[in-house]
């Protein structure tokens, strides 16, 4: 009687009673649930359920009033067609929830990889500012193509004096050659002279 007044008292709660209800793979569900979505959106399906409904429609307006099983008003057609649209609403929200999951994982993903890009774009181009800074205090090849021509010129002066100065001394050596061959040539005259000389005043 005690614990029936202690269970009936309003100041305390009640124990937590636990119902176990049968839980599905959500994944498996949802898979499941975007197929039918799929099917349900296809020309196919339209084709399919508009024989259907004529073939009812057909059936139980000119079979025999015997075979017909859904007469004039079509009450059962109607509550099949009903209960397809209380699923096929539920259905499709799924579908449409799990794509949007989809959509959000695939923006941030999205997001993600141009945050990278934009990361790596930015750094390339601090790289090649870099790059020009330094090639501006490096010798570029327009600069070294006019210093090696410079040179070239340089050493083609240099080549055209040193002929030069070998053709003057060579001209001088000449010129030094014919000299002393002149002077050789002169003094046995001057001996032979001499001698004609003294035989002269001999006689």
């Amino acid at each position: 009687m005690a614990e029936q007044r202690r269970a009936q008292r309003l100041d305390q709660p009640r124990d937590a009673r636990s119902v176990k209800l049968p839980r599905f793979d959500p994944e498996a569900f949802g898979r499941w649930s975007e197929g039918i979505a799929r099917s349900m959106g296809t020309a196919n399906f339209i084709v399919y359920m508009t024989l259907v409904i004529g073939i009812w429609f057909g059936w139980n307006t000119l079979a025999p009033p015997s075979l017909r099983f859904d007469p004039y008003t079509f009450t059962f057609l109607t509550l099949v067609l009903s209960l397809q649209a209380s699923y096929a609403a539920p259905l499709i929200l799924l579908a449409q929830n799990r794509q949007a999951d989809r959509d959000r994982v695939a923006l941030e993903e999205d997001r993600r990889r141009a945050t990278a890009q934009k990361a790596d774009t930015e750094y390339l181009a601090r790289e090649i500012a870099a790059l020009r800074i330094a090639m501006g205090e490096v010798a570029t090849r327009d600069f070294l193509r006019t210093e090696l021509a410079r040179l070239a010129e340089e050493l083609d002066e240099a080549g055209q004096r040193r002929q030069r100065l070998e053709r003057r001394q060579q001209d001088k050596q000449d010129r030094g050659a014919t000299r002393s061959g002149g002077e050789g040539l002169d003094e046995p005259r001057d001996e032979m002279d001499s001698d004609v000389g003294r035989g002269a005043g001999t006689l």
